[in-house]
């Protein structure tokens, strides 16, 4: 359970104790404040607090620290924990910078679109609709031209039960789309964990891996995008098996999500993966229930402390459903746009949608009223 953390509370922390420092109270005008509030990377998102946290064997004590004073907090610290709070807060401060994807550039200065292509017959939400090589194509150029910085294909569906699929018919299925938006000038990435696959969508055209394994499924994905030099995102899945969705029982899912990607990311540096490309996502849905899902939606800040860009997908997702009376797939666009308009005023800075113009213009609402209290 949580508790109230105080600074005296900190010198008697165990050896082993974690700590989580969120960024909090966000504030629309920050000019306002002076020196009493930190910018999330280069983002156009401030906060005036952090949300401390520190797990101590089951217990989790907690307590909003204003910026100004936290470095009356870090002198209270033991040495592990001021060392992983600094570090922390260093990596929130980081300008994350620009995505290099071939001819495209991406800045991630503000919120940008990801465009979700299956090329599948069974996604949960649009299986069979561009399983054809040319209806997908012209799907993708539609997404890219309403507003993806992005397009993101896919081969095999990973909705819960869904088959697993051979990697021949995985590349069968995404390799021509890659290859044709690619030459029409889209950035492309490959949603698949596979290698076989990563390695032929990278040499169609796509600049990007999008891994639910956090590239734990296949043993050599690792190699693949280490060698590759491409950007990659992680995302949190409780299994590395066929089954993405299985074991997922958490104590506390923040922090149990957060830890699991803070391992992957160092994993994955120690590999030799440029750590300025790495991208996190915390798996909206992957073996989540609803609390789940929405403890992570409203930590979400906290993932800026690992120092990478955040890609936050729940586009049309069953949790949508479960907080609107079960609501279809098909009748989730509401609850989709506000989901990505929340992750968004949190500093996200990569939104993956299966509706482009309907989120589009949510951001651009977003931008307007970010630049209206920036200089009104």
């Amino acid at each position: 359970m949580f508790q109230p953390l105080t600074k005296p509370d900190l010198g008697s922390s165990a050896p082993d104790a974690q700590i989580y420092c969120r960024p909090a109270c966000f504030v629309d005008r920050p000019h306002e404040l002076d020196d009493d509030c930190l910018r999330i990377a280069d983002t156009m998102v401030w906060f005036a607090a952090w949300h401390v946290s520190v797990r101590d064997g089951g217990a989790v004590r907690s307590a909003i620290v204003a910026v100004g004073e936290f470095d009356g907090w870090l002198a209270a610290m033991p040495e592990a924990l001021a060392r992983a709070a600094t570090a922390q807060r260093a990596a929130v401060a980081r300008p994350r910078g620009t995505l290099n994807l071939g001819e495209r550039t991406v800045r991630l200065n503000e919120p940008q679109l990801m465009g979700i292509l299956n090329a599948t017959p069974d996604s949960f939400s649009d299986g069979g609709s561009h399983i054809d090589t040319e209806a997908a194509m012209e799907h993708g150029f539609a997404m890219a031209s309403a507003g993806a910085a992005i397009v993101d294909v896919g081969g095999e569906s990973t909705r819960p039960g869904a088959p697993p699929v051979w990697e021949g018919d995985e590349i069968g299925r995404v390799e021509g789309i890659v290859a044709a938006l690619a030459k029409g000038g889209v950035a492309v990435s490959i949603d698949t964990r596979k290698a076989a696959v990563m390695e032929a969508a990278l040499a169609a055209g796509a600049r990007v891996v999008n891994d639910i394994s956090a590239l734990r499924y296949d043993d050599r994905a690792l190699e693949v995008v280490a060698a590759a030099g491409c950007h990659v995102v992680l995302m949190h899945a409780p299994s590395a098996s066929s089954d993405p969705h299985a074991g997922g029982a958490y104590v506390h899912p923040l922090f149990d999500v957060y830890d699991m990607l803070a391992a992957r990311v160092a994993t994955c540096i120690a590999a030799g993966i440029d750590p300025a490309k790495i991208i996190v996502d915390p798996g909206i849905g992957f073996g989540k229930g609803v609390a789940d899902n929405l403890a992570l939606v409203n930590g979400l800040a906290l993932f800026h402390t690992l120092g990478c860009p955040i890609l936050f997908g729940a586009s049309r997702k069953r949790m949508i459903g479960a907080l609107d009376n079960e609501a279809p797939v098909d009748e989730r666009l509401g609850g989709t746009v506000a989901l990505h308009y929340q992750a968004a005023a949190y500093g996200a800075q990569l939104l993956r949608v299966h509706d482009i113009i309907e989120n589009r213009q949510a951001l651009r609402v977003w931008r307007g009223l970010r630049d209206a209290a920036l200089t009104g």
